[in-house]
Order: C-alpha cells, then structure tokens, then sequence
C-alpha cells in the first residue's frame, strides 16, 4: 500500500532548491537499487508504525517519519564519513581521526529532524543499551500515543553504518539480556526474551520538548 503523501511532498519540495534532506536523497537515487531497497523498508516501517495503534496512528505521520528516518540516517552517515564497520568507524572517533558517527550522534540528529515535526499521534523516546557499559548502544524509539516504551519501534542509523534498521523493541535479536560478546553475536547462546532496552528519560525530555535541537550531546558509543 503506498500512501500519495511522499510523492506530493517530493514534488512539492523539488521545485524548491532548499529541499529537505530525505526529498533530495530520493530524487537522487530513486531509479538505484539501492533506493528500491530503501522503498522496501520505508513502506514497512510506515506500516508498522501505523499497526502500533491502528485508528489512532496518522498514515501520513507514519510515512513522514519514516522517509525522514531512513533518508537522515544515511545523508549523516555520508556526513560523519562512515566507510563500513560501525565499529571501526567508533574506534577512529577514539583515536582522533574522526569527530563524529557514534550512536548518540545518529541518535540525536535525527531525534532533532523528527522532533520539529511534532507529531501528534506519534512519541519520540530514547532508548539505551548496557548504557555506560563498552557495548552501549542508543537509538530512537518510537511508539503511539499513551503506549509504553517496550511496545515500540527501534529506529537505529548506527548498527548497519547509515542503512536504517529498525524492529519492536521487543524483538531485537542484538540487543536482549544474556546476549553479550563474540558468542552472544554469532548466536552461541539461549533466546532469554528479555530487552536490553531500556528509557533514557533525560534525554526523551529533551526529544519531547521545545529545547533547541544543538544542545551538547552525551558523548556514548
């Protein structure tokens, strides 16, 4: 099912030089098989987004989110010059070579897109991983209104260097409790069904709220 809002919106904004970042990013590649993946995931995502609370949640809310998710994640990571491993990417952060393109950096830039939207049928949250441990993660989440955070939606530009990957907070195969290290990644240990994911609360304030999108950012992975 495809809704008419993202082609308005792109031939609306492609008459204008200003476009935005997600538009210009589509105009640019649409015709790519890369974008023909993108399309996939978007579709799904607004999909899923609308299956959180079915009535209640706007398509069209549903769809600018995700387009905008998908098209900021790899517009920044062009930006922060991420060439493969995420991984490796932190490392040239730590050492110097490069500035920025840890998760929180993924985080908050697009956390600062979506928030100028104020979606009203949508919730930004930010979610952390083994926060303050060496394989913190953080991500938006993003669920209906009056739902709880373990109901939502991971949105992660971090994990797959710029190419979005999202899935319920609940499902996330990388991030359960009793999943750690090298064994845990290559899938050497027991599903435990419990989420590594847990609210930043601070830092959904500031997703939720009217405070300028350039405020320091927790340095994390």
């Amino acid at each position: 099912m495809h809704y008419p809002f993202v082609q308005a919106l792109s031939g609306r904004r492609a008459r204008n030089q200003s476009t935005s970042c997600g538009t210009l990013f589509a105009l640019t590649v649409c015709s790519s098989p890369v974008w023909a993946q993108g399309e996939k995931s978007i579709n799904e995502l607004r999909d899923a987004l609308v299956a959180l609370a079915p009535g209640d949640v706007d398509p069209h809310e549903a769809e600018l989110l995700s387009v905008t998710a998908h098209t900021m994640s790899r517009r920044l990571a062009r930006e922060y010059g991420v060439h493969g491993d995420p991984a490796i990417h932190n490392f040239l952060i730590n050492i110097g070579a490069k500035k920025r393109g840890i998760c929180a950096d993924y985080t908050r830039d697009i956390g600062s897109r979506l928030k100028e939207f104020h979606f009203k049928t949508l919730v930004l949250h930010w979610g952390s991983a083994y926060a303050k441990e060496s394989d913190e993660n953080n991500a938006l989440v993003v669920t209906a209104r009056n739902q709880p955070f373990q109901d939502g939606i991971v949105l992660d530009g971090w994990r797959r260097g710029g190419r979005l990957f999202w899935c319920p907070v609940k499902n996330d195969p990388e991030y359960e409790v009793g999943r750690r290290g090298l064994l845990g990644h290559l899938g050497g240990y027991l599903r435990t069904g419990i989420t590594a994911w847990k609210e930043d609360f601070q830092e959904t304030a500031w997703l939720q709220d009217n405070q300028s999108p350039v405020a320091e950012p927790k340095r994390r992975r």
